[in-house]
Formats: C-alpha cells, sequence, structure tokens
C-alpha cells in the first residue's frame, strides 16, 4: 500500500507544480477597456473563465503558457452585426444563401460572439436555433426581424401584414437568453411602419432596436429617424453608407448627428458589401464621427469584397486616427452594452474566458470600401489566437503548440 501511496502523492506533486491554471497567457499588452487595463500583463485561464489577470503570474502555476509577448491581448471580439442563417436553401436570401455558417469566419478573426442581425423573425426563428446556434462554436445571438418571415429578400421584406410586434416581443421573451434586438431592414416604402413595429417590439421586449434604414425616400428622412423615431440605445447600422446625408456644402459635419448622438441613439459600422465608402468615412471620422460599435455585416459577398473581415474592418477603423485601445472597446465592450450583455466584452476574473490574441502588424496596406476604391495604411491588425470559452480554438502559428519532437515517437 505504501507504493499506492507514493504514487498518489507523486501525481498531486506535479498537479500542484503545474498549479491552478489551464492556460496561462504571459507577457502581452492586455488591452481590457471595461476593467480600464492597458498595459503588459499576463491572463491566466481555469475551468473555462477569467482567472486572474495581473503582472508577472508564474508559469509554473500553469499547465499551458502562451508566450504573448509583442502581441495584444483583448476580450473575445464581438461582432453586433452578421448574417448567419445559412443551410436552408433558399436563394436570394439573408434567411438563405446569402447567409454563412458562423464557425468558418469568426474565430480565425478574433470574434467569439456574433449577432445575427435580423436573418430570422418570430415565425422562423426556432429554425435558426436548432438549424445553426445550437449547432456553432461561436456564441450566435440574434436580433429578430420586425417581419415574421426574415429577410426572405423581394415581397417577403416588404410586407407590412407580417410585421407583428407582439409576436416578436413574445418570442424575444421565450428566448431572452440569444435574443438580444428588434431589427428593421430594406424597406423601401414612404411610410414608418417598419422603424416604428420594430420600436413598439423593442418596446414590449425591453430589447434595443437596428435598423438599415433600406431605401431612403423624401417622406421619411433619415433625419427624423435619428432625431425622433429611435429610442435613447437603439442602433443605426450602416453609418458611413454613401446614401446617408452627413457632410454640409462646406464638408463640414452635419449638426444633427451630434444631437442624435446626445439623445442616446448608437451608431454601428455594419461594413457589409455596400455600407461603408471612403469619402464618408475618411471625412467625418477626423471631425469626431466615430463609431460606437464596429461591425462587419457578414454575408457571402462582403467576406469576398472589401470587408473581409472583423480584423480588417478594425483596421480600418484604426488607420482613420482611432486609437487601438479605442477600436477594441468599439469591438468587445461597447457592443455587449449595446445589446445588453453586461457578461461579455471583458476580461474581468469570472468571466467567460473568451480571449483574442492580436498581432498589430506595421507595413504597406491597401483597404478597399465597397466601391472598390483604395485607402493606404500602415497599420493591420491580424489574429494570431482565438479562445472561446477556455478553449484554443484558432492558432495562426501555433502560440499553443508544442514541438512535435517533443512529444514521443507515437504523439
Amino acid at each position: 500500500m505504501k507504493w499506492m501511496a507514493a504514487v498518489w502523492l507523486s501525481v498531486f506533486a506535479t498537479a500542484l507544480a503545474q498549479g491552478p491554471y489551464d492556460i496561462l497567457l504571459q507577457g502581452g499588452h492586455v488591452i481590457d477597456p471595461k476593467n480600464g487595463r492597458n498595459g503588459v500583463m499576463d491572463v491566466a485561464i481555469a475551468g473555462g473563465k477569467i482567472a486572474r489577470v495581473a503582472a508577472s503570474i508564474p508559469a509554473s502555476q500553469a499547465k499551458k503558457v502562451v508566450a504573448a509577448k509583442g502581441l495584444y491581448v483583448v476580450p473575445g471580439l464581438v461582432d453586433i452585426h452578421v448574417h448567419v442563417y445559412a443551410g436552408t436553401g433558399m436563394t436570394g436570401a439573408y434567411s438563405g444563401d446569402h447567409s454563412v455558417y458562423p464557425d468558418g469566419h469568426t474565430f480565425r478573426a478574433g470574434v467569439t460572439t456574433v449577432v445575427d442581425a435580423g436573418s430570422s423573425g418570430w415565425r422562423n426563428f426556432t429554425d435558426f436555433k436548432n438549424r445553426v446556434i445550437e449547432r456553432s462554436k461561436t456564441r450566435v445571438l440574434s436580433m429578430l426581424n420586425i417581419v415574421g418571415h426574415g429577410m426572405g429578400g423581394g415581397s417577403i421584406e416588404q410586407n407590412a401584414d407580417d410585421m407583428d410586434p407582439q409576436a416578436t416581443a413574445a418570442t424575444a421573451k421565450r428566448f431572452p437568453e440569444i435574443v438580444v434586438g428588434v431589427k428593421s431592414a430594406h424597406y423601401t416604402g414612404p411610410e414608418w411602419v417598419s422603424v416604428e413595429r420594430a420600436v413598439e417590439a423593442g418596446t414590449l421586449a425591453n430589447i434595443p432596436v437596428m435598423v438599415d434604414f433600406g431605401t431612403f425616400r423624401p417622406e421619411r428622412p433619415f433625419q427624423q429617424l435619428v432625431l425622433e423615431k429611435l429610442r435613447p440605445g437603439d442602433m443605426y447600422t450602416h453609418m458611413y453608407l454613401g446614401r446617408v446625408p452627413m457632410l454640409d456644402d462646406g464638408g463640414k459635419l452635419m449638426p444633427y448627428l451630434a444631437e442624435a448622438r446626445k439623445r442616446g441613439v448608437k451608431f454601428d459600422v455594419g461594413h457589409g458589401g455596400g455600407s461603408f465608402v471612403w469619402r464618408q468615412a475618411a471625412r467625418t471620422l477626423p471631425q469626431g464621427w466615430i463609431p460606437d460599435s464596429i461591425s462587419t455585416d457578414l454575408h457571402i459577398t462582403s467576406m469576398n469584397a472589401g470587408m473581409k473581415d472583423m480584423a480588417t474592418t478594425m483596421s480600418k477603423i484604426l488607420i482613420l486616427g482611432v486609437s487601438l485601445a479605442d477600436v477594441i472597446k468599439m469591438s468587445t465592450w461597447n457592443p455587449a452594452q449595446q445589446m445588453k450583455r453586461p457578461d461579455l466584452g471583458h476580461l474581468t476574473e469570472e468571466a467567460v474566458a473568451d480571449v483574442a490574441v492580436l498581432r498589430l502588424r506595421k507595413g504597406d496596406f491597401g483597404y478597399l470600401d465597397v466601391r472598390n476604391a483604395l485607402h493606404k495604411g500602415n497599420q493591420k491588425l491580424e489574429c494570431e489566437l482565438t479562445i472561446r470559452g477556455g478553449q484554443v480554438v484558432y492558432d495562426l502559428n501555433g502560440l499553443a503548440g508544442q514541438d512535435w519532437q517533443k512529444l514521443g515517437t507515437r504523439y
């Protein structure tokens, strides 16, 4: 029996030597806007949660040590506008072939949480939940389209009779852990019906509304949308869209935009395949028209055009003069707050261990907008490592790997 005791003592001593942490990200520059962290620190992870953030955590206390010197360690990125209702077989629709499965596009860009922005409505949300949300490693949340059939394209999205605030709110209340907002999108008519019913649903469910304004018409001016129709906390996406009236004849930022922001309306990038042009972004951002949240509007077209991914979209805001700390805030803590999910977007101890490790490259880079106009930049963000719930899910250069020659002949 003595030999058994000796074995158990040896096992216990080995575990004790490794310490309480599963992963230790060591020597990286931590940017954690919620907690005001911006400097070189170590981040320890245990049991799928952030265990400790501090200077000089001993490597002996971790089972796996990842050298992050020269890299930025930030909360897992939160992309508040994507389209991931894939697999339905619907052609020409974001509730179908225009959407992409999330896991193939998120982790490689440092994204751990996405919000599907209105691809499904209350009628098909359960199918979306079963088909995509429950099968994804990425955390997928949803804004319900005010149209019950969601983004089915064409006449489906113009059907005011299918815009049901009560049914939308009831579905949101049934799935509060997933549904974080209501979406009004692509409406072409002269009436305010899409926006007004989305706001009604949002009020009933106590969740925010995001608006893609669709066709801009004189009967419903954009200024009225952000100054009167949207509530504090509601979001306008596609803030650098070419049709948004932003500059006066002298090239100055129009004052109504600041008034809208002062009353609490949030403005989201929502890059997409047609909603980000340099002639808007590069002329207004230096005048202080910066995003509240950075998002991709990921779909089958945007990912292969100027948008590409979340890291590229963030890089575009970075090269226009926004600090890296603010770009990270716009991609983590800000969107988490906008969708009333304060459990996400930060590295607080005991928070879920969603982490992105980013490299800030310096060099000569080119960035395209949605019309293939070029803007040169000397900075580019690139994701090196993504951790979702304490597990490494993407590792570009093997930071968390082990040298194969040290693993034995039968590893």
